[in-house]
């Protein structure tokens, strides 16, 4: 069991969390945890239970408040969590594994001394256990007065770092997702102001930069009747000048971002009749005409604003690619294969950890789709010559050092060509498939993405939604996020359509949802944010009879479901009936259990019983044995759609 004291106070066994009710042995519990193996004197928790104008039984009431906590700690079974008594007051033992903020802190001393890749990822993860507004369902002003600012202030630090170390490397857009949210929260904290200004103009965005500096420079004269700081001047008038902000990084760095735009002064520079870098200059014009033209750099990567969750995977994947390989590179090229349901978020983890390593990776990092918008699988050698042109690749294409994510994958051949030509790189792939193909002929590592984790939920959701909205009910939270079945793409659409109505309640929202949790996850000005939709292309993708295995079976109440239940429900044979479950498996639209044992997640289901009753006309073709190669690869060939 652990405690979770940044956010609201609860308790967690790592599936179910329980979150604790405004009481005073709450109040009492949060004063003896932030103070984490300290002893806390019985004046100073009467003050907090009771507010510093206590009753004259309050002795009495503390001793008896301790007993209630301790029947707490029994009923949620971590009686060995004990609250100790000491002379003058009381004590509660903790470390790293069972109390959040205390695995914040190693976090942040860890990341102290590793170098700036790992240090940012390693922030990253401390910065993703702060989930909710900070002791919200703790009933004590005293707590709120002094000890709320002393540990937000703890996470500001740390925020504030990892802006920095965006901002060295270049990764300014990723800076702005962070930024945004923090000087709105902070309006007066000149330091992050400072970091927005500089990311927004780095990024081209010359005008954006000037107003935030004259909202910042009105706040503080309007509110303090102060001017900026000297920093946040100087760095108006280097806007103002048109100064290059980024160019000592670049001639420092031998990884420079490309992300950098031309300031104003740096075009004008590129374009002035007398610059030696005029396009006019004879040598300038002479070098073009060998060259030829020059293609457009690589576009950036989409950023994942706001991701959160999958701890486990995005180590792991960090690992993998920035480990340096022995023998100087001569054996395979890192490979991982994410697979999982639709919409389960394997394109957001694999763009989140592109992010993180981008550094180990000097030629770049590409995302190549490999499904076109109408769900066709696109040919290797059409992406293989989008990867050429991005590259800039010429007679050594091929050479560097490249991560491919290779997303939306139907089959591995899309994949083999691309692995080879760049055996250099890395590669991630995403595919609802397993793949067991490729990873059996290219090796790798191979992770199966599900549905996030009660604690994932929320901390999604209060990454989207913000921690004031979050706090202000802080009980609903895991009711919306069980509503959306802990289904990623789900999250997003119901915190999304929740931002846009700042005075629907959580609570409400999520009652909403539980009566058509899938025919309610849409946005309507965006027909690919829609759970059903994705749902449905994904049966588009399964041959006809497949696809209506699949309907029969989720809708089935039965569950878990093994191969003789499918059998009868299918009218099929057991081993025919085990090939069907075997590709539904490998489609992303089963998960197993123990062995022998699936399931069907709940959007899933929920989807089946909806279309099931369009597809009963073709229920006799299940009644039968199939014909050959009526079900995908039972008759060992490939899809019909890529040959």
């Amino acid at each position: 069991m652990r405690f979770q004291l940044l956010g609201p106070l609860s308790v967690t066994d790592g599936r179910d969390v329980v979150m604790l009710p405004p009481s005073k042995p709450t109040a009492l519990l949060a004063a003896l945890l932030v103070r984490p193996g300290s002893v806390v004197s019985a004046d100073r928790l009467r003050d907090i239970v009771w507010g510093e104008e206590h009753p004259t039984t309050a002795k009495t009431a503390l001793q008896s408040c301790v007993l209630r906590l301790r029947r707490l700690f029994a009923k949620y079974g971590i009686e060995h969590q004990a609250v100790v008594a000491v002379a003058g007051g009381y004590r509660i033992d903790a470390d790293a594994d069972t109390l959040d903020l205390l695995h914040f802190r190693r976090l942040v001393e860890q990341a102290a001394s590793s170098g700036n890749d790992s240090e940012l990822y390693t922030l990253r993860s401390a910065l993703a256990l702060w989930q909710g507004g900070l002791l919200s369902n703790v009933p004590s002003d005293l707590l709120h007065r002094d000890e709320v600012p002393r540990l937000a202030e703890e996470r500001l630090r740390v925020l504030e770092r990892v802006c920095d170390i965006e901002l060295e490397h270049g990764r300014c857009r990723e800076a702005l997702v962070d930024l945004w949210e923090v000087t709105r929260v902070y309006p007066a904290h000149e330091r992050f102001a400072e970091q927005l200004i500089e990311a927004l103009y780095r990024t081209g965005r010359q005008t954006e930069a000037l107003a935030e500096y004259r909202r910042v420079k009105g706040h503080l004269r309007e509110r303090l009747g102060v001017d900026p700081r000297a920093e946040l001047q100087r760095l108006e008038m280097a806007i103002l000048r048109g100064e290059d902000l980024g160019r000592v990084e670049a001639a420092r760095r031998p990884d420079a971002p490309t992300e950098q735009t031309a300031t104003p002064a740096a075009q004008d520079r590129q374009t002035s009749p007398d610059s030696p870098y005029s396009p006019d200059s004879s040598a300038s014009a002479e070098r073009n005409a060998l060259a030829g033209p020059v293609p457009p750099p690589p576009p950036p990567l989409p950023s994942v604003p706001g991701f959160t969750g999958r701890e486990h995977e995005v180590d792991s994947l960090v690992r993998l690619l920035t480990t340096e390989r022995p023998g100087g590179g001569s054996e395979r090229a890192p490979l991982a294969v994410l697979s999982g349901a639709p919409g389960i978020g394997k394109t957001a983890l694999a763009l989140h950890v592109a992010h993180l390593v981008n550094g180990h990776f000097p030629d770049g990092c590409l995302l190549v789709p490999l499904t076109r918008p109408d769900g066709r699988p696109r040919p290797a050698e059409e992406a293989a010559d989008e990867l050429r042109h991005a590259l800039h690749a010429g007679p050594g294409a091929g050479r560097g050092r490249v991560l491919l994510v290779l997303d939306d994958v139907v089959h591995p051949d899309q994949v083999r060509p691309l692995l080879t030509a760049y055996a250099r790189g890395a590669a991630i792939v995403t595919s609802r498939m397993g793949l067991a193909a490729l990873v059996a002929t290219h090796g790798g590592t191979v992770h199966r993405l599900g549905a996030l984790g009660p604690e994932q939920s929320q901390a999604l959701l209060t990454a989207v939604l913000g921690r004031e909205r979050m706090a202000a009910e802080p009980t609903a939270a895991l009711p919306l996020a069980h509503a959306c079945g802990h289904h990623p793409l789900a999250l997003r659409i119901a915190a999304a359509r929740l931002l846009t109505r700042p005075r629907l309640r959580l609570a409400d929202y999520a009652e909403w949802l539980r009566h058509d949790p899938v025919g309610r996850l849409s946005l309507a000005d965006d027909p690919r944010m829609s759970v059903p939709q994705r749902l449905d292309e994904a049966l588009r993708r399964l041959p006809p009879a497949l696809a209506e295995a699949h309907l029969r079976l989720a809708s089935s109440p039965h569950d878990p479901l093994t191969t003789a239940r499918a059998a009868g429900l299918l009218g099929l044979p057991e081993d025919t009936a085990e090939q069907v479950i075997e590709h539904l498996l490998d489609a992303g639209l089963l998960e197993e259990g123990q062995p022998g044992a699936f399931w069907t997640h709940d959007l899933l289901r929920a989807h089946a019983r909806r279309a099931a009753g369009s597809s009963a006309g073709h229920a006799p073709a299940l009644l039968r044995p199939p014909r050959h190669g009526e079900f995908p690869q039972l008759d060992g060939t490939r899809p019909a759609a890529l040959r």
